[in-house]
């Protein structure tokens, strides 16, 4: 269950005022609640100027906030994604190396990143920036990876697909071809309920086929697939004579290296999907880090003010 958090912002005078005011809430919070924590959100003085320029600051600081938080919800989405495929939950996120309660209870205001010395709008543009490009690099990122899944599928699809459209190279075995100067070896698709009436036609659909050549090599929910050897002239006729029949002769030329070779391109791609996964969470989870860092950068402004 996710752990919810209120920044309250409070006036103060002095020193003395807020300890007394901090006393007082401490004191309140704990009559009407049961063991809620509370913690010092501690803000140091921003050059806001004046207060119109204060309040025409007010919507882009709206706007720059919700930016921030959908930014760190595509990149949180994407986490749990990848997570979920690969059935590991991580324990937890992590800001600069610590749980992101951790983070939120401790925060202390980062001088170095946000230094306040610097105007609050030239504060609150740095941060939009460096988000923009965050989300930028994770469209960059999460396409190049898509690219790589999307060549997966689209294989898959054709080794997986029905007879008449998928790839036929891991169905078939050299033995099962017959190349010759002078015969040749086609491959049928027929539909299941027309298995019969290859086993009993092929051999006169044309003259010059080899008697008992026909050989079935596999079989799915619609199709089987058959061999058929012949004279290499006579290919073109047969294919004409089978198409109408209802047989439907593949395309297809048995070459060991093109076998190797798309061996060798699935594996490759299987690879680049992994490390290109691999490196996209870990890329998710220090951006996801530094865009809580932004975020606290800017809506603690935005809410003191609210």
């Amino acid at each position: 269950m996710a752990t919810r958090y209120w920044v309250v912002s409070l006036p103060v005078q002095n020193s003395h005022s807020d300890s007394l005011l901090w006393s007082h809430l401490q004191e309140s919070i704990s009559k009407h609640s049961f063991d809620t924590p509370l913690y010092r959100f501690s803000i140091p003085d921003l050059r806001v100027g004046t207060l119109d320029s204060l309040l025409s600051q007010s919507d882009d600081l709206h706007k720059s906030n919700s930016f921030i938080e959908a930014v760190s919800h595509k990149i949180r989405r994407q986490i749990e994604e990848f997570e979920r495929v690969s059935g590991v939950v991580s324990s937890s996120l992590t800001v600069d190396g610590v749980p992101v309660d951790s983070y939120l209870t401790r925060f202390v205001w980062d001088e170095a990143k946000y230094p306040t010395m610097s105007p609050l709008r030239e504060i609150v543009d740095g941060i939009h920036v460096q988000v923009a490009k965050i989300e930028d690099d994770l469209k960059v990122r999460v396409a190049e990876y898509n690219n790589v899944r999307s060549q997966l599928n689209a294989i898959n699809r054709k080794q997986s697909g029905s007879l008449a459209v998928r790839d036929l190279s891991n169905l078939v075995k050299p033995q099962d071809i017959i190349m010759s100067e002078h015969l040749t070896t086609l491959l049928a698709i027929v539909a299941k309920y027309s298995q019969k009436d290859w086993l009993s036609s092929y051999e006169t659909l044309t003259t010059y086929v080899v008697p008992r050549s026909s050989k079935k090599l596999y079989e799915d929910n619609e199709y089987a697939l058959y061999t058929v050897t012949l004279f290499s002239r006579d290919a073109d006729n047969f294919r004409t004579k089978a198409r109408e029949r209802g047989f439907q002769v593949r395309d297809f030329e048995y070459s060991p290296e093109t076998q190797e070779s798309r061996k060798q391109e699935i594996e490759k791609l299987m690879q680049d999907q992994d490390t290109l996964r691999s490196s996209l969470l870990q890329w998710c989870y220090a951006s996801y880090g530094e865009i809580v860092q932004y975020f606290l950068g800017d809506a603690p402004v935005h809410k003191g003010h609210d």
